[in-house]
């Protein structure tokens, strides 16, 4: 395995996973059907926020020097994201500093290639639920916020190139590469599984597609 193949394998290996945080009922998850435009902007600046914190909690305790400053810049950007979005909102907003699952094991993961890898995981689950996002304010004809999120969308694609190039930099064999696929895919089934759960919550069946 190599750095180019890294991210389609990850893909390849949680492909329903992917497919199904990348549905409609992804937002119905992520507001607890709450669908209306401040609902889906609220949780939205939470995600950026959660993402924040986790990344400048790499940024401090990582010992590469490379890595540190990649994740600082990750939480700096985390950070525009999240003003970005707050600036949508019509009124106050107080973000919830408790994590969710996916990113409590985020912030369990204290090894540069572990940490690489959930980027690259926690970057694809992410940017299925942003695609929703997006197809959310096109719905409601809302383009300059869609165009909003079409840009956050983009940056959270890039965290796949940074985290494969940490992993390029820093996977010395085979057996660090099987390390950051089995890390990397289990990020994904976090974010499923959590996802999975809520929707259960609700009485809903998480495996349509739609």
């Amino acid at each position: 395995m190599d750095a180019d193949a890294f991210p389609d394998e990850v893909e390849a290996a949680k492909a329903t996973e992917l497919d199904r945080l990348g549905s409609q009922q992804a937002l119905v998850a992520l507001t607890d059907a709450d669908l209306d435009a401040e609902a889906v902007l609220r949780a939205a600046a939470q995600s950026e926020h959660i993402a924040r914190e986790t990344f400048r909690q790499w940024a401090d305790s990582e010992a590469d020097s490379d890595a540190a400053e990649a994740f600082a810049a990750l939480a700096d950007r985390e950070a525009d994201h999240y003003e970005r979005v707050v600036a949508e909102l019509d009124g106050e907003f107080a973000p919830d500093d408790a994590a969710n699952p996916l990113h409590e094991h985020l912030r369990g993961l204290d090894g540069t290639v572990e940490r690489a890898a959930g980027l690259v995981g926690r970057s694809l689950a992410t940017d299925r639920t942003q695609l929703q996002v997006v197809n959310f304010f096109v719905n409601e004809a809302d383009e300059r916020r869609a165009d909003l999120f079409r840009e956050l969308r983009e940056d959270t694609r890039e965290g796949v190139s940074t985290g494969t190039d940490l992993l390029a930099a820093h996977c010395e064999g085979d057996a660090d590469w099987e390390r950051a696929r089995e890390t990397a895919a289990e990020v994904v089934q976090i974010a499923y599984d959590d996802y999975a759960e809520t929707l259960e919550g609700m009485g809903l069946d998480p495996k349509p597609i739609c």
